[in-house]
């Protein structure tokens, strides 16, 4: 077989066997096909998409690249959460301390930023010393022994995801619904998880924009996680606006804290709490989803899952006292505030052009090798249906130079729309 074959073979548009998928899939974790090549094949994709059997077909071999990892003896049914990404989004954070507040083992492998999506292990690692690249044996133990672990993909876990994944990001093709569904689906099938619950964003600053598009990728992840034998719910989340005040890895954690002791954005809890109802529906121990939120409500106000989360930091090498007090977080060196150029309600804030200005600003990454700055971002005092004034402060740039604050800030106005209409969001758009 060849890959130029495969690579012709896609590009006009036909079906890929099993076989050859599984050869592209091989060839590129042993390295035997170069970047070069890999990223020809996955352009082509992109464009032309996949059918049904081929997305399956690549998904378990991405699965099969690697490791399976086996949970059960932890437990025999683990549950485990991932997000199809968006801007501002701390959910993971806030969200496995609470299902593990509640003798619920999660173990979650998380990746990093991607386009303008912010990545849960480029959160984790703007903790001083929290260790994200950790043996799976320290993972199992982890999970036992404090009944949660947060880590990065490991090199035997679904490696040719990985790559793969990196690739997409500095390629211009992180959108593709098939590339999507198939990196999700082969880490949860990799992860040793019984059952999943999958966030599906939709909005302008999600991969899928529109409602429809979200919607078939949710059905999808579910039907592979059915062909895997993994109980899979999806809910449909609203991404048109950023989650939450905070966009940028430092400022996130910052909020996630402050939502751990009960400080938490509507938008947030509506949806920590309903991924979270649905997580321990899954547990089988808690079977009543109205009951579950309320209890899910308690949990961020009581201490415990503060408590759970400072358990984390401390396992996987994090400095805690960042964690009891998080002005010990460096700062950036220029915050310049965004003052709103007329009165009115804010009518938009559009994620995808904040999300585009962050990666300017320094949240994530143009290239595969880029690094981030953990200390840079955005904080949000005005979201949709909030009234303004004239000159009142929108948001609060945060930048590592001067003239990248500027930017920014030109960037961040032009992401609002001042109206005259009050609008009413909806945060939970459906669940699946």
């Amino acid at each position: 077989m060849n890959i130029l074959e495969v690579i012709e073979k896609k590009k006009i548009g036909q079906e890929l066997s099993k076989e050859e998928i599984e050869y592209f899939v091989k060839g590129y974790t042993n390295e035997e096909i170069t970047d070069y090549q890999a990223a020809a094949l996955i352009m082509a994709i992109c464009i032309n998409g996949m059918t049904q059997d081929e997305i399956v077909s690549l998904t378990i071999a991405m699965a099969n690249s690697g490791d399976i990892l086996d949970l059960s003896e932890i437990s025999d049914h683990i549950v485990d959460k991932h997000s199809t990404g968006g801007v501002g989004d701390k959910v993971t954070l806030i969200l496995l301390p609470v299902i593990a507040s509640f003798g619920i083992p999660v173990g979650k492998m998380s990746g990093r930023g991607l386009g303008i999506t912010g990545g849960t292990i480029d959160k984790l690692e703007s903790i001083p010393g929290y260790k994200t690249n950790i043996s799976i044996d320290e993972f199992k133990r982890n999970i036992k022994e404090v009944g949660i672990s947060l880590i990065s993909q490991t090199l035997n876990l679904a490696p040719a995801d990985k790559k793969i994944y990196a690739l997409r990001d500095t390629i211009s093709c992180t959108n593709s619904m098939p590339l999507i569904a198939s990196s999700i689906m082969s880490k949860k099938i990799a992860a040793g998880a019984n059952a999943i619950v999958l966030d599906v964003t939709c909005g302008k600053g999600a991969f899928m924009q529109e409602k429809d598009s979200a919607k078939k990728l949710a059905k999808l992840m579910s039907l592979i996680g059915k062909l895997a034998k993994r109980e899979t719910v999806c809910v449909l989340t609203n991404m048109d606006e950023p989650l939450g005040k905070a966009v940028g890895n430092s400022l996130e954690v910052i909020e996630a804290v402050d939502a751990l002791n009960g400080k938490i954005e509507k938008d947030v809890e509506e949806v920590v709490v309903t991924l979270a109802s649905q997580m321990m529906k899954l547990s089988g121990k808690y079977p009543n989803v109205i009951d579950n939120k309320k209890l899910v409500s308690e949990s961020l106000r009581n201490g415990k899952a503060f408590e759970k989360f400072k358990e984390l930091v401390k396992r996987q090498g994090g400095d805690v006292t960042y964690i009891e007090n998080t002005n010990k977080f460096e700062k950036a060196p220029i915050i310049m505030p965004v003052l709103s150029e007329k009165e009115g309600f804010v009518e938009e804030l559009d994620a995808g052009k904040v999300g585009k200005a962050g990666v300017l600003l320094g949240i994530g990454r143009i290239n595969k090798e880029d690094s981030i700055d953990s200390k840079v971002g955005l904080i949000f005092e005005k979201k949709i249906g909030d009234n303004v004034k004239k000159d009142e402060v929108l948001a609060y740039v945060h930048a590592s130079s001067k003239e990248k604050a500027i930017e920014c800030v030109e960037n961040i106005r032009n992401a609002y729309r001042i109206g005259n209409k009050k609008i009413v969001k909806k945060n939970i758009i459906e669940i699946m």
